[in-house]
């Protein structure tokens, strides 16, 4: 395995680095995340030199979103290796990660004839990835599954960890991830060379999530992880290869840490439960009508990362009104949110009752308490559940363009 390193500054007609191996291990299984340019091209053989008996048949669930190109890569790769290749094409929505998608894959699957040696790839963002996780999961009680992320967001936390799901409808109102399983892939290929068919915004959104690990990296051996990601976006805004597969490289370690200690979330003060830092107050506002970054146009939605990040402040905010943090952390938060374009208000949001109410639905909330990630300096968080309603309601307040 490479060692991870501090980027230096290479001159622009040198060769990117060598792609960099991240081992993941946790109670169920061990597997590999390998980070860099162009190993998508090397899928195929990777799947070759996989634990277990060989596939037959390699179904590829891809995102709509994505270029021709990287799906066409993908499938030469596997054909070359010698295997039978299929493939489903999602629309990566919140409304389309649904039972009726979920059902899709599963009659692709049988048509296939896909058995449990057989394999699913998941090519695409973070909404593809969990969806075909738990297809994965759930065929045939179980087959494995190889995510290749395409999003930035998907390549430093959805796509490693094993968090599986699809969003369920309680009326009007659509609720993320309340039903799913833990169901490690086998392995995770990080292509860096994809995040340049993203749409600006989307990179972006995916740096909160970056930002998220720095604030808790400091119990997880890399507290310099913040301040490195706030002092690179030079080179990251750029999509400079090398900086970018370090920026994924650390943090999927800070990851794989993290799980590997806690696979299941079941720890009570420590672990994965940290990596829902800003998620509580994200996923209630994310898919709420109406509700726009400032400045977006009209009929705009949030992005999952831009509602993670908004969800950062409200947490920060709550932190320091509770007097577990310094008063200027919010602040400090802000400023790195605005470095990478990403909102600190939103507009549309409706009364802070409702948005209260979409946080007790939360599955990490805990006998009626709204259980939260707060930060307490920048390389660190506690969880608590003893916070005032009233200290809440005023974070959520604050979000308001």
């Amino acid at each position: 395995m490479l060692t991870l390193r501090l980027g230096t500054d290479r001159g622009k007609h040198q060769m990117p680095a060598a792609p960099v191996t991240i081992p993941v291990t946790t109670r169920s299984g061990a597997y590999d995340a390998v980070v860099g340019l162009g190993v998508l091209d090397d899928l195929g053989k990777h799947l070759q030199s996989l634990p277990g008996r060989a596939p037959g048949r390699v179904m590829i669930v891809a995102d709509q979103g994505i270029p021709q190109a990287m799906i066409d890569r993908a499938r030469a790769s596997i054909a070359e290796a010698g295997f039978q290749v299929g493939l489903i094409v999602l629309t990566p929505t919140e409304a389309d990660k649904s039972p009726t998608t979920l059902n899709a894959i599963w009659s692709a699957l049988l048509a296939f004839g896909a058995t449990r040696d057989d394999m699913l790839v998941a090519l695409g963002g973070g909404i593809v990835g969990d969806i075909a996780g738990f297809a994965a999961a759930t065929y045939l009680r179980g087959i494995r599954v190889v995510q290749c992320p395409s999003t930035l967001l998907a390549m430093v936390d959805a796509s490693v960890g094993g968090k599986t799901g699809i969003n369920l409808a309680l009326g009007a109102d659509l609720l993320k991830n309340m039903a799913g399983c833990f169901h490690q892939p086998s392995l995770v290929l990080a292509d860096v060379g994809l995040l340049k068919s993203l749409a600006d915004r989307q990179f972006r959104s995916g740096l909160a999530e970056c930002l998220k690990h720095g604030l808790l990296a400091g119990d997880f051996d890399d507290p310099a992880l913040w301040t490195w990601t706030i002092t690179s976006l030079g080179p990251l805004l750029s999509l400079d290869p090398d900086a970018l597969t370090q920026l994924v490289a650390r943090n999927v370690a800070v990851k794989a840490r993290v799980v590997g200690v806690d696979e299941r979330e079941t720890a009570e003060n420590h672990g994965r439960a940290l990596l829902n830092l800003g998620h509580t107050f994200g996923h209630a506002i994310e898919t709420l009508p109406n509700v726009r970054p400032e400045g977006a146009a009209p009929g705009a939605s949030l992005l999952h990362g831009e509602a993670v990040g908004l969800g950062l402040l409200a947490a920060a905010r709550c932190a320091g009104l509770a007097g577990l943090a310094d008063r200027a952390l919010p602040d400090a938060i802000a400023e790195a949110l605005q470095a990478c374009s990403l909102p600190i208000h939103a507009v549309g949001l409706p009364d802070s009752g409702l948005v209260l109410a979409r946080m007790h639905h939360d599955k990490k909330a805990r006998s009626g308490r709204i259980r939260l990630i707060l930060p307490t300096d920048r390389a660190r968080c506690v969880i608590r559940d003893d916070l005032a309603e009233s200290v809440i309601v005023e974070a959520i307040d604050s979000l308001r363009a």
